[in-house]
């Protein structure tokens, strides 16, 4: 939620900034909300004052005539202040709604651009891995493996879900594991937190109003199956006030997410690139503003630790205004290279939200002993986003007999195994 005191101030820096990601903001209509909500503020204020005024007079009056003329007087006002309060709150209503549609404002700093096209590659690492064989596609490859079962996922539920089987299953338990351990060792604390959440803290997270129509929701309880980590990880704040010293926060959890990706068939879609249920490590991180930039830095160095001791040959992008998030200021993506599929494969988006999603969540801090609360800034980052690392993992590892070499790293949480062999293979 955008500071509506900045809205009032700077409307016009407000509609310039917005343009950069190709919207017009409703910065008139907002305004002309807030003017009536003051407006009618002001006159229950006044009403009120004077209804308390004369309630004294009231009691002190003698005349039981004198008295009872100004009690009718008082029941006029009080309707009229009934009026008035149901107004303020219809129009309180309006402006909140309103104002929860507006995006976060770009950084300075984001490049121009309408879309993905105009993202920046900013640097890469490592050397795609020379081989010399045709590499199989993780789709082939895994159903070859019979770590991997397509039809089987489609049998249980439907399009886009699939089973892990065997080392597959395992590989994939081994990576969010030793994900979580890597973080902790850079300073997160995990949390296991619900896999269902409540209307509020999706809001919170900026997930709604947005993207209401993107999620899955048990109507009977009103809950919310999280569609990343990042909903209940900013909800552990709502409505809570912080000391200074004890900033800044940094946690990472494991969750499935759950989303209703509306997908056409295609290139984009083979594969498990893309489901309605996936697994996902998160980083996270409460801060003061004077130190956000700093630990976006970090955190992003954090995730590229992730791929690097994978052995993934990786880039980094900086997405642009027209590409950022609903919450994001600022944003780096990190894509992997997968060998078979010939692409590069998002692992991980590692954003800066600002205070944005601390005023919807009411997260603020203390600076010191009776100083004025302010909003907390957040940050978000996958720390990795499987199954496209699953994918790249396998795609990266794959020799030319078939067989897939696990990362060394990971090899502790496999028992040892070092080599996923062909399905009845010895």
């Amino acid at each position: 939620m955008l500071d509506l005191q900045l809205i009032r101030d700077h409307p016009e820096e407000i509609r310039q900034a917005l343009s950069r990601r190709g919207m017009a903001p409703p910065v008139d209509a907002v305004l002309e909300l807030d003017a009536r909500r003051r407006t009618l503020l002001s006159e229950v204020e006044t009403l009120k004052a004077e209804r308390n005024r004369v309630s004294k007079e009231i009691g002190a009056a003698k005349e039981n005539a004198s008295r009872q003329a100004r009690i009718e007087e008082m029941r006029a006002l009080g309707a009229r202040i009934d009026t008035l309060d149901a107004e303020v709150r219809q129009v309180d209503g309006a402006l909140h709604e309103l104002m929860s549609t507006i995006p976060n404002v770009p950084d300075p700093s984001v490049p121009e651009g309408a879309d993905e096209s105009a993202n920046v590659v900013l640097r890469s690492a490592g050397e795609p891995r020379a081989l010399d064989f045709e590499p199989k596609p993780h789709w082939d490859l895994g159903p070859a493996l019979g770590i991997l079962d397509f039809e089987r996922g489609v049998k249980i539920t439907g399009s886009r879900f699939y089973v892990l089987s065997g080392a597959g299953a395992r590989l994939q338990r081994a990576l969010i594991s030793w994900m979580l351990d890597l973080h902790i060792r850079q300073g997160y604390l995990e949390k296991y937190p619900p896999f269902m959440v409540r209307e509020q803290t999706l809001f919170a997270s900026a997930q709604l109003p947005k993207l209401r129509e993107n999620m899955y929701r048990d109507h009977e309880e009103d809950l919310w199956m999280v569609p990343t980590a990042e909903v209940p990880l900013t909800g552990l704040h709502i409505d809570e006030i912080l000391d200074a010293d004890r900033l800044p926060l940094h946690y990472t959890a494991y969750t499935p997410c759950f989303r209703r990706e509306k997908m056409s068939a295609g290139r984009d879609v083979r594969g498990i690139k893309r489901g309605h249920q996936f697994d996902k490590v998160e980083m996270y991180t409460f801060c003061t503003p004077e130190t956000a930039d700093q630990e976006l830095e970090q955190m992003l160095r954090h995730a590229e630790q992730t791929c690097e001791e994978l052995g993934l040959t990786h880039r980094v992008k900086q997405l642009c205004a027209g590409d950022l998030g609903f919450a994001a200021r600022k944003t780096y993506d990190i894509e992997v290279w997968a060998p078979g599929c010939g692409e590069w494969l998002e692992v991980s988006s590692v954003s800066n939200c600002g205070d944005f999603q601390a005023r919807r969540a009411g997260a603020r801090y203390r600076p010191g002993a009776g100083a004025r609360a302010h909003y907390l800034h957040t940050l978000n980052g996958s720390g990795l986003g499987l199954p496209r690392t699953l994918a790249a993992v396998l795609e990266n590892n794959q020799q030319a007999d078939g067989t897939v070499v696990i990362p060394e790293v990971v090899r502790p949480w496999m028992g040892g195994m070092e080599t996923i062999l062909p399905e009845g293979a010895l």
